[in-house]
Formats: C-alpha cells, sequence, structure tokens
C-alpha cells in the first residue's frame, strides 16, 4: 500500500489530510507512519481530543459548583486539564472532586449518598455521549450532568468554513462513527468538495485510509468512504442515536482555542432539565465570574487547528510536560502533545 501511495502521490500536488482523532494521531506517531509517506502528503491532527476542546468556562463552572458544595465526578484525564484553577488544584484546596471510570460510578455514588448533590462532569464526542443519555433517564434527583459533550460533523465544517488552513480530505474517527455512522459526514464533501475516509486505529486500517483518500483525489471523487467495515455501519448505531435524540437537545457550543460552533453540542433537553446542573444550580451560577485568558506562550489552540506541530511550540518539552502541563494538549492521553511527547523523538 505504501507503494500505491506514493505513486498516486507523485502525480497529485502537495496533499494536507486532518484527522480528528487522538487515538489516530497515537497510532501515526507511534508508528512512524509520517516518515514512511511522501513528502507531498501531510497529516495533521485536528480537534480531536474531547479533553483539549473543553472550555475552561465549562471547567470553571465545575471548580464554582464545588465551592457551593457540590461534589463534582469526573474522568482522570480531565483532572489535571489547566484553567483559572484546575480540578486537581482545587481538590489540593479541600474540594469534592471525585475521579470515577465512567458515568455510572457517579450514579451509584449519588444512590449511596441521597443527602449530597453529585454532579458529573460529562465531556466527549458522540463516542461517551449515549453513556450520558442512558443513565440520566433513570438518575436520582440529587444527580446532575454539567453536559459538555461536542459533536464532530458540525467543527469539521467550521474549520473548513474558517479557511485558516488548506485541506485536502479528512481522516473521520471510527469510535465516534460507529454511533453516528458515515451519513452525518456526507454534507460536508457535498458542500466543499472534499474527500473523507472514516478509518479504524491500527496502522494499516490508516494506511489503507490514506490510499483511498489519495484514490478519490485523484479521480477527481469527493465521497465519504468506509475504511472501519468492521466496526462501522452507514446508519450507525440507531438505538444508541434515538436514546440521544431523546435525551438531549444540539446546541451551539465553545470549543477551546475555536470559537463558538453553530450546532455542535449537546445539552440536555427540557425533558430532563432537572439532572441538568446548569440549570438546577442556575441561581447559584449567577455568581459564577470568568476570567478567559490562555497562558502565554502556550499554543495549544493552534495544534488543536491544525496549524503548527507540537515541537513548533516554544514550551513543548521545556516547560509544558506531562508533569507539569501549560496546556491541554499535554494532559489528555489523546492530546497530541503529549502523544508527541511520549512517542515522538527529538
Amino acid at each position: 500500500m505504501l507503494d500505491d501511495i506514493r505513486g498516486i502521490a507523485s502525480s497529485l500536488p502537495h496533499t494536507k489530510i486532518m484527522h480528528v482523532c487522538g487515538t489516530h494521531e497515537q497510532s501515526i506517531v507511534q508508528y512512524g507512519l509520517r516518515s514512511l509517506l511522501p513528502d507531498t502528503v501531510e497529516i495533521i491532527a485536528g480537534p480531536g481530543c474531547p479533553v483539549c476542546i473543553t472550555p475552561k468556562y465549562d471547567i470553571d463552572t465545575a471548580v464554582f459548583l464545588t465551592k457551593k458544595g457540590m461534589v463534582v465526578t469526573t474522568f482522570g484525564d480531565m483532572y489535571k486539564v489547566p484553567s483559572t484553577e484546575s480540578l486537581s488544584d482545587a481538590k489540593s484546596r479541600g474540594a469534592d472532586i471525585r475521579i470515577v471510570y465512567s458515568i455510572s460510578n457517579a450514579v451509584e455514588m449519588a444512590r449511596r449518598n441521597p443527602g449530597k448533590e453529585i454532579v458529573h462532569f460529562g465531556i466527549g464526542f458522540e463516542t461517551t455521549a449515549p453513556t450520558t443519555a442512558l443513565v440520566v433517564r433513570d438518575a436520582p434527583e440529587n444527580f446532575s450532568v454539567l453536559c459538555c459533550h461536542r459533536l464532530i460533523p458540525p467543527a469539521l465544517l467550521f474549520l473548513l468554513g474558517l479557511g485558516a488552513i488548506d485541506i485536502q480530505g479528512f481522516i473521520n474517527p471510527g469510535h465516534v462513527s460507529a454511533i453516528i455512522g458515515s451519513k452525518p459526514y456526507r454534507v460536508i464533501s457535498e458542500k466543499y468538495r472534499i474527500p473523507q475516509v472514516v478509518a479504524g486505529f491500527e496502522a494499516e486500517d490508516l494506511v489503507r485510509g490514506i490510499l483511498m483518500l489519495l484514490n478519490q483525489l485523484r479521480e477527481g471523487k469527493a465521497e465519504v468512504e468506509n475504511e472501519y467495515t468492521r466496526v462501522v455501519k452507514e446508519e450507525g448505531n440507531v438505538v444508541a442515536q434515538k436514546v440521544m435524540e431523546e435525551v438531549f437537545e444540539v446546541v451551539d457550543a465553545d470549543w477551546r482555542a475555536l470559537p463558538r460552533i453553530p450546532g455542535s453540542g449537546y445539552e440536555l433537553s427540557e425533558k430532563y432539565e432537572e439532572q441538568n446542573a446548569r440549570r438546577k444550580f442556575e441561581d447559584l451560577l449567577e455568581d459564577f465570574v470568568f476570567e478567559d485568558s490562555e497562558p502565554k506562550g502556550c499554543r495549544c489552540g493552534e495544534v488543536l487547528r491544525g496549524l503548527v506541530y507540537p515541537e513548533e511550540c516554544p514550551l513543548f518539552r521545556k516547560v509544558c510536560t506531562p508533569v507539569n502541563p501549560v496546556g491541554p494538549c499535554m494532559v489528555s492521553r489523546e492530546g497530541s502533545c503529549s502523544i508527541k511527547y511520549r512517542y515522538g523523538r527529538e
């Protein structure tokens, strides 16, 4: 397949392909796939790390709720994400913040502690949203969700609309696509005449996905192809989609390092507003004051938009490390900077 890629690439101009998946980036870096591709084929990482794109505003909101007496549960990779005050920092100052392996653990905690308000900091793309939707339908009264789920297709449309980066193709995430299927990506190809391939996570999946994209470019096509047929179906997981449609409503949403993206987020619907932490505690949140600023010198925003590689940030490895993360891309194992630090060579 690599010989085929080199042959096709020789007949094409410089080709820039973006993926939006932390697991894809890990495979690409871990197996040195970029070094195997011809110089005219460039693979860049987009905003595919759900932890990295979670806005400071939402992290600060979670911290604020702990200061008002709530117990906040979260996943481990959110714990140290830098903000005005990270969840880890807040915990060291006495906040009741607990790491859970799944939202179900948080629901059980609420059932065991009926006298405490448990707020789950719910993050992630379409992959984790169905689990949130399922537990919300049968959650106890003292459980609520600070819903920060984000949707991938609107983000891809938005990135192309910005026009800041010239992208010739997308490798779409396999786990997200297992839920939503391949249909939601079609509008992107139709509007911008750009080919897309849903790919799995093995090195062979990615190489085959790149080859499929290059074939489309050579033939002048702009379609959504599915390399990951052993998992992803065109219609996706219909059962999961129905649960999400019942529990969530689609809203405009902020992404860290990006402007507000229309129709790119989930919020709990009016039917489940008693489990919506923003509505449940809206009186308390009237006192919430947000300071919007990012660390000086940090280029995480540009990394998330695919404008620079991690090593182009002046803080990378020197000041910003997994032990002392300055930006969110160095915290999560799906963050581009963390992956480059662990698997990349200087």
